[in-house]
């Protein structure tokens, strides 16, 4: 018997609606887990910055310019990404050959998808390395010097 008769998009949307809800919660997860980063990020940063702030002082009592300040906090928060890349990398292509039979449309090597996140990653690092690189260019030498 016929109870109702249903269209073929609804038939599919009903079909694929736990796989949306499993890609919905791991689109915020993803999105969660870089918002973590960052303000981890910025919170390490902010240490190190507040930890160096004789010597950033000393450095621009020497001549040191402020972009020059800026340009070492940033290089040394994009060297914590960047090792965090080069190990987070290839354990997501391992991860990809892992689910590529267990998920459905997973595939092993998704290069799009890796560019993506390691662009946001990028992003987010320059965002929360930005306010602590300005708080260590904008440091009175006078001022750090004589809290030594």
């Amino acid at each position: 018997m016929v109870g109702s008769v249903d269209s073929y998009s609804k038939v599919v949307n009903s079909d694929f609606q736990q796989q949306n809800m499993i890609a919905t919660l791991t689109t915020l997860s993803g999105g969660l887990g870089l918002t973590l980063a960052a303000v981890g990020l910025y919170g390490v940063m902010s240490y190190t910055v507040e930890q160096r702030t004789n010597e950033t002082g000393l450095r621009m009592a020497l001549d040191a310019d402020r972009g020059h300040v800026v340009g070492t906090v940033l290089r040394g928060a994009f060297w914590q990404v960047g090792i965090g890349l080069g190990l987070g990398i290839p354990l997501a292509v391992l991860s990809g050959k892992l689910m590529k039979d267990q998920l459905f449309g997973v595939k092993r090597w998704d290069f799009v998808m890796l560019a993506a996140a390691t662009i946001l990653l990028a992003l987010a690092t320059l965002v929360a390395s930005v306010v602590p690189a300005r708080r260590a260019a904008g440091v009175e030498p006078k001022i750090a010097l004589r809290n030594d």
